[in-house]
């Protein structure tokens, strides 16, 4: 028996441990904890700011409405942290040249935003109504109430959308190295793509793994020059074999798990090549989280319009009370540090809008 037989336990237990972390480490996070059980149980809680997402832009965007005493709740979603608790290594956040990571920068975000006494719920939310006043917000847990909406709810991992690909998700097929990698020391692996994620992935697992195959569907890059730098440092000195030109068309394996992948050369349709790993890593980019705002703001490839532009109020949607921040609402830049930056631009506004609000009275 393999480890594949034991990998979606294993992610289960996985996500117990990170869940207990935050229990121990934050009690108030929880909406079952004592300072909120009845409100979220029993009646609607009401703020004046509400903030969807517990990433970079989320965060930011707490910290700087709790500094102006908006008294900001914060939703965190099912992912807590974001994108970047699945990250390793973090080298292009200002001020941290070393030893940084993505869990631990998320870890202190939240740090500052509960230091200016944000309310931070665990919950997700699965159903808005922005239609009417206050908004109105359906939670797993409760129901949420307020005057201004921040919507930070990120991206999430894309698949290719094979049928094969469906049925070995969570036993060899992944989108997260850094959560699953460990399931595959000293074992082949392939991973697919052709950007910043797919290089830095498999430069990660090129330490676990005995061998990377890396797959691209052009015979070109679009990772950062320094990513792709260490890439070919590590396909000439190391254990990344490229399959440039190729597309996957089958994941193969049993019911133990995945045991292979087949490949279409671009070039040569007709040529049709096989691989033998025991996990594939699909690392194609990333939809945004906006499923439940379709219909009610207006939305582009999925994307939530903002106003943007050089006169202020950059950030809000086509709903005047409701703004967004982060690869929520951008699909050009996404990064932390641009994510963070609109989470500020998304708070001000907000404040602005809460002020005119109360003018108006």
């Amino acid at each position: 028996m393999t480890c594949l037989s034991m990998l979606p336990i294993a992610q289960i237990v996985n996500k117990i441990v990170i869940l207990f972390f935050y229990v121990c480490k934050f009690p108030t996070i929880l909406p079952l904890s004592a300072n909120n059980y009845g409100d979220l149980m029993g009646t609607t809680k009401h703020s004046k700011l509400l903030i969807l997402g517990s990433g970079p832009a989320g965060y930011t965007a707490a910290v700087y409405a709790a500094r102006a005493n908006l008294q900001p709740v914060l939703i965190t979603g099912m992912e807590k942290g974001g994108q970047l608790t699945t990250t390793t290594e973090v080298e292009n956040w200002p001020g941290d040249p070393n030893d940084l990571t993505g869990p631990l920068l998320m870890e202190r975000m939240h740090e500052h935003a509960t230091k200016f006494e944000t309310e931070i719920i665990f919950d997700h939310i699965n159903k808005v109504d922005l239609q009417n006043r206050p908004f109105r917000l359906t939670g797993d847990s409760g129901e949420y109430t307020c005057d201004a909406l921040i919507i930070a709810t990120g991206a999430s991992a894309r698949y290719l959308g094979l049928p094969s690909e469906e049925a070995f998700k969570g036993r060899g097929v992944s989108a997260c190295a850094t959560c699953d990698g460990f399931f595959y020391r000293n074992q082949k692996v392939a991973v697919i793509g052709g950007g910043n994620t797919a290089v830095e992935e498999a430069l990660y697992l090129s330490n676990i793994a005995s061998e990377v195959h890396l797959i691209h569907r052009r015979d070109g890059f679009r990772a950062e020059k320094i990513l792709i730098k260490r890439l070919m440092d590590k396909v000439e000195n190391g254990n990344i074999i490229l399959h440039t030109n190729r597309t996957l068309e089958e994941v193969t394996g049993d019911q133990m798990g995945v045991t292979g992948v087949r490949l279409r050369d671009t070039q040569n349709t007709d040529n049709i090549e096989s691989l033998d790993v025991a996990g594939l890593f699909v690392a194609i980019g990333h939809s945004p989280n906006t499923a439940i705002f379709e219909g009610q703001l207006e939305l582009e490839n999925g994307y939530i319009k903002v106003q943007s532009g050089i006169h202020g109020n950059a950030t809000q949607t086509s709903i005047p009370g409701v703004f967004a921040a982060g690869d929520v609402m951008d699909h050009i830049y996404r990064q932390a540090i641009t994510s963070a930056g609109t989470g500020c631009m998304a708070a001000l506004d907000a404040e602005r809008y809460l002020d005119g609000l109360a003018d108006a009275k």
